[in-house]
């Protein structure tokens, strides 16, 4: 790879100077564009969010920075990506101390083939046996570093090959991974569908990974397949789309090392038409932990994404309840209806009423445990005196499991009502409420299923909650807006308001005050208020944004990836720029 840092540093670097004389322009065939963020936090003392001093960092401000360049001319394209963390800012894995480049590539397209060489990111489908990406809020990036082939040999099909480590902060993974990936567009391919009202389409995957075999006790697999079918279907304003998956056996430290395949499928039915929007979707994942590292944790080198069936709420206080995706099993549905009453009517109003109806959760899946000794072919198959006992009792295939069967278990449930509404030119109101189940033990604490099983208790939070936004223009460019929120239970942090105002200058300045105050915490000593300011301004394609308070223990979840939040009181800061 040492090729393709020369190769980028040359096309970048040397042509910088003039480029600043073009703006961005280099000479008269190729250009030079990127984006710089810069993110970093004075850290307070507070003892009464952090009594221990548990969360408070030796230094007192870290931060988080990045900057990447690419260039592009012609057919030919090339980038780098330099990073620094100097020190990461508390939340985030601590894998992420240092600086470096970390993502540097070239690429060529021509004739219908592209070719990546050096960092990329790839899916295959909907993501569940292959997906290389970054979510840089949460600091997760598994780029892959190797190679990338991607060829349309005729019209209505599309083969991608990789081959490749992934990234592990500053270094990469002890694993290969190869990929091959095939979509076929029906409709392209044959002239008898040219005309077709329904669009079809089809796809397969296949990905391995290889890592040697250093178990001192077990004999591990060094080379582990999956493998995936999916197919897309469009006619009117009806969409299908459903993927179906299977990894072969991989002991890993997930799930407790043993030796049972694992499969998955999700489902996905759409209907839109004017005025109305119908989402269904169905999923069930199975031992689908799958990680170019079986020693990996968190979300580290996952080969793999498993969507969620949830949905991602932004409203502060719901969001300290979000949902993180089972990775060793899960049955989950989700149904949501959004539709518009119409406007100049009694219910509607004169510019019409949008309301938006969500219901998801998500259970264990049925598991039954297989006699030390035993297989999933020969009874019987749950042990006399415990029937859990094997579930991931190292070295076994585990648990035998019925796949329409729910587990009796429930993650997460959620269920919400969304109300909006235009008054008048000047005002828009939304109402929300939502009723959830968060099941604790599983989500934070690291109780398993088997443990609850056998009685343990695990902690599920009931919750009701309200929410009112109003948007208010004074005049033009200039608006405020109010967010009223209530969240109540009677476990974990209890009940909880918040009142956030914010007024806007487009497309310069905006200025916000909260504060979520924690009056019914079980703790008295917990019942706190949370302050928080903020102010930002837009200088061209810069951004500056500061923020003064506190901040809540928390998990922070994106697309069902999560990681934990700490408490901390200080200024940050964020800087990003666009040239």
């Amino acid at each position: 790879m040492k090729y393709v840092y020369a190769l980028v540093f040359y096309a970048l670097f040397s042509q910088l100077l003039v480029a600043q004389d073009n703006g961005g322009a280099i000479g008269n065939s190729g250009t030079l564009h990127g984006n710089f963020q810069f993110d970093g936090q004075l850290y307070n003392r507070d003892e009464a969010i952090d009594p221990t001093g548990e969360f408070f960092p030796n230094e007192r401000f870290l931060g988080n920075g990045f900057a990447n360049f690419v260039y592009s001319q012609g057919n030919f394209r090339t980038g780098v990506r330099y990073e620094n963390y100097q020190n990461v800012i508390l939340g985030f894995p601590e894998g992420f101390r240092g600086e470096g480049i970390t993502f540097r590539y070239a690429q060529f397209v021509k004739d219908g083939l592209d070719i990546t060489v050096g960092n990329f990111y790839e899916q295959f489908g909907s993501g569940m046996i292959f997906r290389s990406f970054e979510e840089r809020g949460l600091g997760l990036d598994n780029a892959m570093d190797g190679v990338r082939l991607k060829y349309s040999p005729i019209k209505g099909m599309d083969i991608t090959g990789v081959i490749g480590r992934q990234r592990f902060y500053f270094t990469l993974g002890p694993g290969i991974v190869r990929g091959l990936n095939a979509d076929f567009r029906l409709n392209d391919l044959f002239a008898s569908l040219n005309n077709s009202k329904t669009n079809i389409l089809i796809g397969g995957s296949f990905v391995s990974k290889y890592q040697r075999d250093n178990d001192p006790v077990l004999v591990l697999p060094e080379n582990v397949g999956a493998g995936s079918a999916r197919i897309q279907l469009n006619r009117g304003g009806f969409g299908f789309n459903t993927e179906v998956v299977y990894k072969a056996n991989d002991p890993s430290a997930d799930n407790g090392r043993i030796y049972r395949p694992g499969n998955g499928v999700l489902s996905t039915l759409t209907y839109t038409q004017k005025g109305l929007g119908i989402i269904l979707a169905a999923k069930r994942i199975d031992n689908m932990s799958f990680r170019s590292d079986r020693n990996a944790s968190q979300f580290d080198l996952m080969i793999n994404y498993l969507p969620p069936t949830t949905k991602f709420h932004t409203y502060a206080l719901p969001s300290l309840y979000p949902y993180a995706v089972q990775l060793n099993g899960e049955m989950g549905v989700q149904g949501e209806v959004t539709f518009q009453i119409p406007k100049k009517t009694y219910w509607g109003g004169r510019y019409g009423t949008i309301i938006s109806v969500n219901f998801s959760d998500a259970y264990s899946i049925f598991k039954r445990g297989i006699p030390f000794g035993g297989d999933s072919l020969t009874p019987p198959f749950i042990p006399e005196d415990d029937p859990f006992a094997s579930l991931t009792a190292p070295g076994t295939d585990g648990y035998r499991t019925r796949f329409f069967r729910r587990g009796e278990v429930k993650y997460f449930q959620d269920f919400n009502i969304e109300i909006k509404r235009k008054i008048n030119k000047d005002w828009k109101v939304t109402l929300t409420y939502l009723n959830m189940e968060y099941n604790r033990g599983i989500l934070e604490q690291g109780i398993v299923d088997a443990d609850i099983l056998r009685g343990a208790n695990s902690e599920m939070v009931y919750i009701n909650a309200g929410i009112i936004e109003l948007q208010y223009r004074i005049k033009p460019k200039h608006s405020l807006r109010m967010e009223l929120q209530g969240l109540f239970s009677k476990q974990y942090r209890g009940d909880m308001a918040m009142l956030l105002l914010e007024y806007s200058v487009a497309p310069k300045w905006f200025f916000a005050v909260q504060n979520i105050y924690n009056y019914g915490h079980p703790n008295e000593s917990e019942r706190l208020n949370y302050p928080l300011a903020s102010v930002g301004f837009n200088a061209g394609t810069t951004r500056f944004q500061f923020n003064y308070g506190r901040q809540q223990q928390g998990i922070f979840c994106v697309g069902g990836i999560c990681r934990v939040v700490p408490p901390s009181n200080g200024l940050s800061m964020s800087v990003t720029s666009n040239f």
